[in-house]
């Protein structure tokens, strides 16, 4: 990466733009957005470890696009393995749908589909064969006791799993075309997803989304062709204990994460996790200078995070003055971390499309979303209805009130009320489900669109090129104004 123009101070991703370059990049799906930093990831973008934001259904949604989540550290040890364990056993590409019995009452059926995309549950019998489907508009004014049996239909589009070219490579003529398809005889029929079944069994869905999405993008597999995982431990604690079970659960990518990670504790921390040798990318933070990325790095971190307060849920600079204008953060570590052959996260401070773009473009191997995931149906968070109708789900930071006394609640409550005291994120935000993008899966195709032209525009066709080629340029805020589109008119 190039500047266009010399910087005099440290810049955040709204100060910069970039120029475009000559091109021999004809297409955007000639670029390729599959990372080296050893994750596995076909596309460079990791959801964030936060409560709020990575669970099982970000997980398996995340990696099923090529991407990656990160499982919070505080989840507990029984939970963090019987999640890691479900992630592995989804299906790379068959989609996931509700499913219920003949005999579950509508009501809970109505329930269970509220924070999902589809509209549609599969009706599974006893021995796992679907037997119908369950249209949600058509069964809300049934009566909400009676059984599902009583309303479902049959299965429009029933499909083998044989249909779908699964021994054929991602992205090969052979699969693309069996994927066009499903898509073609869902639009004939007029429907938005074919049941898959699988030895008579039910296997999962296959939508019209998905079958473009599948045609798209190549999931992020592991060795054995399982979707990958990663997950946090803290630096406190039998830091070794907790992660070797993460790694025995089957975690591919671990985090070693605490707010500040240019600190004995976490070098303590990355030599308890070293010591189990483990054969799976070490990533730890945060920092936002070139000597916290060499010292981790000498740690044994093989990835670093970067970032001190950028992110929409935190509070830090306001309540310490302690963080970094995150680009100039990211290009600065990664540099250093080229040096040593390791390689960066670029974590927080994303609003649109062109902040992952200029991230990479400083560098960063990935990015790490937060808050841009928390309002979509794949968040863990309760779904809830505001007083004019709109769904939304509450976030918060690992630095919050709320976030401190859910890590803590196993320690005695004076210990408690005193860490408590020291809060550096929200602890309560009202994230709204966008009505035309409400799936992670929607936030996926807008970022890698943008990242896609981003790269034609720079002449490269995949990320190291791109960091190679990009020039980048300093601008004022009025710059940064002038590129915002107008819903109206200004003279209005």
């Amino acid at each position: 990466m190039r500047f266009l123009n010399t910087p005099t101070t440290d810049l955040t991703y709204n100060d910069v733009f970039l120029v475009p370059s000559r091109s021999e990049v004809s297409s955007r799906f000639d670029a390729d957005l599959g990372t080296q930093d050893g994750t596995g990831t076909t596309v460079p973008l990791v959801a964030a470890n936060m409560t709020a934001v990575s669970g099982a259904r970000m997980m398996e949604t995340l990696a099923r696009r090529g991407g990656l989540a990160i499982l919070p550290q505080d989840v507990p040890a029984d939970a963090a393995q019987r999640i890691i364990e479900e992630v592995k056993g989804a299906d790379p590409l068959l989609e996931s749908a509700v499913i219920v019995s003949p005999d579950t009452s509508i009501d809970h059926a109505l329930r269970r589909l509220g924070d999902r995309r589809f509209d549609e549950a599969v009706v599974v019998d006893e021995d796992g064969r679907p037997v119908g489907i369950l249209r949600r508009d058509e069964s809300q004014n049934e009566d909400p006791a009676a059984s599902v049996a009583s309303v479902m239909h049959p299965i429009p589009l029933l499909l083998d799993a044989s249909d779908l070219a699964p021994d054929a490579a991602w992205g090969s003529a052979e699969r693309t075309a069996a994927l066009r398809q499903v898509f073609a005889e869902c639009e004939e029929l007029g429907i938005e997803l074919a049941v898959v079944v699988r030895e008579g069994l039910y296997a999962g869905v296959m939508s019209t989304s998905g079958a473009v999405r599948a045609a798209t993008y190549r999931p992020a597999l592991d060795a054995r062709g399982s979707l990958i995982v990663g997950a946090a431990v803290g630096i406190n604690g039998d830091v070794a204990a907790k992660a070797e079970g993460l790694l025995r659960a089957g975690a591919d990518v671990l985090v070693v994460d605490t707010a500040h990670g240019h600190q004995q504790k976490m070098f303590d921390a990355l030599a308890a996790v070293k010591s189990l040798d483990p054969e799976v990318p070490i990533v730890a933070g945060n920092v936002v200078s070139a000597d916290g990325t060499r010292d981790l790095i000498e740690a044994g971190a093989d990835i670093v995070k970067v970032g001190v307060g950028p992110g929409a849920m935190c509070t830090t600079r306001m309540m310490t003055a302690v963080g970094r204008p995150q680009f100039s953060a990211v290009l600065e570590c990664a540099t250093a971390a080229r040096e040593m052959g390791k390689h960066v996260w670029a974590d927080g401070g994303v609003k649109h499309p062109r902040d992952v773009a200029l991230a990479l473009a400083a560098g960063a191997s990935q990015v790490m979303v937060g808050s841009w995931l928390a309002g979509t149906f794949e968040s863990p968070g309760e779904l809830h209805r505001d007083d004019d109708g709109r769904l939304y789900k509450e976030s918060f930071g690992m630095a919050s009130t709320r976030a401190v006394k859910h890590r803590t609640r196993e320690e005695d409550p004076f210990t408690r009320a005193r860490k408590a005291m020291f809060e550096e994120g929200i602890s309560n935000s009202t994230m709204y489900i966008d009505a035309a993008s409400p799936s992670a899966e929607d936030i996926v195709d807008k970022i890698t669109a943008g990242l896609r032209s981003s790269m034609t525009y720079a002449g490269a066709s995949d990320l190291q090129e791109f960091h190679d080629r990009a020039v980048v340029g300093v601008q004022a805020a009025s710059g940064y104004d002038e590129g915002r589109a107008r819903s109206q008119s200004w003279l209005v």
